[in-house]
């Protein structure tokens, strides 16, 4: 998915990308209360880092121009 930045491309993507942080618990937790889960994973994600991903699966050369930090 990755190309260098002096080479063309077909589809630039301006937007963000993020790690989604997901708890998986039993029931959801009332206001103001707290409750344990038990799984968590991280999963890549954010609109353009989606869209970027789409793009180049579809066969095109793509490049993510997004803010991390």
């Amino acid at each position: 998915m990755s190309t260098p930045a002096n080479s063309a491309c077909d589809v630039v993507v301006i937007g963000s990308s993020n790690m989604d942080m997901v708890v998986r618990c039993a029931e959801l937790p009332l206001p103001g209360q707290t409750i344990l889960g038990d799984n968590f994973v991280m999963n890549p994600g954010g609109k353009g880092a989606n869209q970027a991903y789409a793009s180049a699966k579809l066969g095109a050369k793509t490049q993510l121009v997004a803010r991390v930090g």
